[in-house]
């Protein structure tokens, strides 16, 4: 009997093989988008808070210059930042402003009422603006001796030392008592001890 002839296999075809998707071939790089997307941000953050902090520095600049209605502005945008301490500042700075827009001149009629609004903007540290008002103040009543002193105050925190020291002697020469209340004054802390103040403030300094 002839030999069986043993079935041929078919022959495996490579290109069936290749219909597989192989395990080490990937599509898509999803890591690789998303580190690129979270770095996107944090630049985009970074800048945003440069941006803010710059609109806030710009919006004091004009604040300082009492040109209230673009430092208003200026506020406004750095009250939409993402720095929330800028931010804060930024939305009380705003109300300021609000605040010096609404009032007209015809508010402040009498020397008390710029010398209250003086010390209010010494306790805001707006001592510009405080020195113009308590001048005022001195014009309607120059023989006022706290308007003196706090227009001294103004002058020493602005720098301006030689008129400070005039408007102290001034408001001493009026109410003796006035150099006790410098002495424990903290604003006039740093220059108390400095000449001319010192002699001014404690004179028994000069038997000394």
């Amino acid at each position: 009997m002839p030999d069986k002839k043993k079935p041929q296999t078919a022959p495996k075809n490579p290109e069936r093989r290749m219909t597989k998707p192989q395990a080490s071939v990937k599509t898509t790089k999803a890591p690789e988008p998303a580190r690129g997307t979270a770095a996107a941000r944090a630049a985009a953050a970074v800048y945003d808070s440069a941006k803010q902090l710059a609109d806030f520095e710009a919006a004091m600049k004009l604040f300082h210059a009492r040109q209230l209605k673009e430092a208003r502005d200026k506020f406004q945008h750095a009250a939409q930042g993402p720095s929330s301490d800028v931010a804060n500042r930024s939305r009380m700075h705003m109300s300021m402003c609000d605040r010096r827009l609404q009032q007209t001149t015809v508010n402040l009629r009498s020397a008390e009422d710029y010398y209250n609004y003086g010390i209010a903007l010494i306790n805001s540290r707006n001592v510009s603006e405080a020195r113009q008002h308590l001048e005022k103040a001195l014009e309607i009543a120059p023989q006022s001796d706290h308007i003196h002193y706090a227009l001294a105050l103004a002058q020493a925190l602005g720098g301006d030392l030689a008129s400070a020291h005039e408007n102290l002697k001034r408001a001493i020469e009026l109410e003796p008592r006035n150099r006790l209340i410098a002495r424990q004054d903290a604003d006039f802390a740093s220059i108390a001890n400095q000449p001319p103040f010192d002699t001014l403030i404690y004179p028994e300094k000069k038997g000394w």
